[in-house]
């Protein structure tokens, strides 16, 4: 077992040994399906790919990849597992940053075969970056439901300053206009808020993230365009 980074977060049972899971634990959340905090993968093929749903995970509410499980919930195992790590914490180490919480350790099936498993705990340094060599810049990625997204400039924004006090915004003509908006049609995007309010987009990207940061409005990450609704 490895401890992806110096900082040591509380583990959620008992001591670090108990709280591990065994065979019966993972295919009781196995026949669950992949979602929010489930990811399966069969192996290690293109470890440069696995490693943004790690990071999706440390920016987004933690979660477990099982290496050896297909998308169908079928637990086989790999054969090699120790490689399998191997290669993965490689391109952890290469290309993610900054460091984040993970712990990795291996179940051995019936078949002789293990289940490699990494468990991602959320993190207190967000946001995290994927960064491979074919990348012009660093790409943060969160999870939404059971796929892992890219995180627009807003998503980053606020996974930035979450955990930031005294934050407050002045109420005025564009805050009412938004807030009746989101009420009368539920919903909002940010190309909306600047056309809609006649006001440009970099304004109303502050105005929808600082609203986010003082729980007024929720933000819906998505793989094209983000929307806000109220919290």
């Amino acid at each position: 077992m490895r401890i992806g980074s110096e900082i040591l977060l509380d583990l959620p049972f008992g001591d670090e040994e108990e709280s591990l899971l065994d065979v019966r634990n993972l295919k009781n959340l196995v026949r669950h399906g992949e979602g929010l905090r489930l990811e399966f993968k069969m192996k290690v093929k293109y470890p440069e790919k696995i490693v943004k749903e790690l990071v999706a995970f440390a920016n987004t509410e933690g979660g477990h990849l099982f290496v050896g499980v297909s998308d169908a919930g079928v637990i086989e195992g790999v054969k090699f597992a120790e490689e399998e790590q191997f290669l993965l914490e490689r391109a952890i180490e290469k290309y993610c940053f900054p460091a984040f919480t993970y712990r990795a350790y291996r179940i051995r099936l019936d078949n002789g075969r293990e289940v490699l498993v990494y468990q991602v705990y959320e993190s207190v340094d967000k946001p995290h970056f994927v960064q491979l060599e074919t990348d012009s810049h660093p790409i943060c990625y969160v999870r939404v439901k059971d796929r892992t997204i890219q995180a627009s400039k807003e998503m980053k924004q606020i996974l930035r300053r979450e955990n930031e006090e005294g934050i407050s915004f002045a109420y005025g003509d564009v805050e009412r206009f938004l807030l009746d908006y989101v009420r009368e049609k539920g919903k909002i995007t940010l190309s909306e808020l600047a056309m809609e309010a006649k006001i440009p987009t970099w304004l109303a990207s502050r105005k929808l993230v600082l609203l986010v940061l003082t729980r007024v409005l929720k933000i819906e990450p998505g793989e094209s365009v983000d929307t806000y609704v109220l919290n």
